[in-house]
């Protein structure tokens, strides 16, 4: 029956290690939500199958449905994986989380209260705050107050090492949601998804095993005429060094020494694959000129300092017929000075 159906289906992935040492913190900052009218799924992307995730949910949490993938799907397919098996189970709405994150008692209930606020809300985000997890504080700095771009296609998340300002709490439309967490409405989901070789619906861009694939979605999703929201009084704590943007080139090559190298290859790659998407689209010339400068100084950087993300571009040749297929599934309903006016200005 239509009233038995759960409205809400939650997903996190969970990879070894790296995510083991959250859940114990994680889930029961789920479990204690006011809002109860939801079903959590999580895929294990994990080398094996027994591992600390496993056990972990298994012994805790036995009403989580936990996938062992096999291998790591990485971020996008996972996540599909997920969404698909919401739809399929006829629920509303898909909240996609970290693990290594803690939730206030009532984010999910306010977070509810903006999406359903209005038909043509795709997705909203919560205001994420750093939660210093080595010592276990929730911080006012912020990590996410949604996601950015600017006239170059660079994308980040706003207002990121800023001390939090608590006067600002009512909603308000943004770009983009960030990964980390954000509420999806699966009818948005289902208008704006890839129909693959298979016939299997892509939410996310499996093109994208990691990194951009939120930006990604969020440009989908702006360009079908579908609103994203931030919920500032909706809040969720995530362990990230927040640090505020590189406003300038230097701060920007600067950064760079802090991540690895297979998280550049993906970044790199991926923003390719999304500007190559995007190519048709009627830009004015000062946005066209601000993404050619930026990856012609990109590549130039790369030469001299971070050759080995050449191959990359090797990768994106042979992706070519790929990436048209899904520029050709794009749906455009808005005049791009429907996307131009969320562009941070140089």
């Amino acid at each position: 029956m239509e009233s038995s159906r759960i409205k809400i289906y939650i997903g996190f992935i969970t990879y070894g290690k790296l995510t083991a040492k959250y859940l114990p913190y994680f889930l029961p900052s789920l479990k204690r939500q006011t809002y109860k009218d939801y079903k959590i799924l999580a895929i294990d992307n994990s080398e094996s199958e027994d591992n600390e995730n496993a056990a972990y949910i298994k012994n805790n949490f036995p009403e989580i449905e936990l996938i062992w993938a096999g291998k790591n799907l990485g971020f996008a397919k996972a996540y599909n994986i997920m969404i698909r098996q919401a739809v399929k189970d006829g629920a509303e709405y898909f909240l996609a989380l970290n693990p290594d994150m803690v939730l206030e008692f009532d984010m999910i209930e306010k977070i509810m209260k903006v999406v359903v606020s209005e038909e043509k809300i795709g997705a909203v985000a919560p205001k994420i705050l750093r939660w210093d997890f080595e010592n276990n504080l929730k911080t006012n700095q912020l990590d996410s107050f949604g996601l950015a771009v600017n006239q170059e296609h660079r994308f980040y998340d706003k207002k990121q090492g800023e001390v939090d300002d608590k006067s600002k709490q009512d909603a308000k439309e943004i770009f983009g949601f960030t990964g980390a967490a954000t509420l999806l409405n699966l009818q948005a989901l289902e208008d704006v998804a890839y129909a693959n070789d298979q016939g299997k619906k892509e939410y996310f861009d499996e093109l994208m095993f990691m990194y951009k694939e939120d930006g990604d979605l969020s440009y989908r999703l702006r360009l079908a005429d579908w609103k994203i929201v931030l919920a500032p009084e909706a809040v969720a704590y995530h362990n990230r060094k927040a640090a505020s943007i590189g406003e300038t080139d230097i701060k920007i090559a600067l950064n760079r020494r802090n991540k690895n190298r297979q998280v550049k290859k993906w970044s790199f790659l991926n923003q390719w694959i999304l500007l190559l998407k995007l190519k048709n689209l009627p830009f004015p010339r000062g946005v066209r000129l601000a993404t050619f400068w930026y990856q012609f100084k990109c590549l130039l950087f790369i030469i001299f300092f971070e050759p080995y993300l050449l191959k990359e571009l090797i990768k994106v040749w042979q992706l070519r017929p790929e990436i048209k297929k899904r520029r050709q599934q794009l749906k455009v309903r808005v005049g791009i000075k429907e996307i131009e006016k969320f562009m941070d200005n140089l």
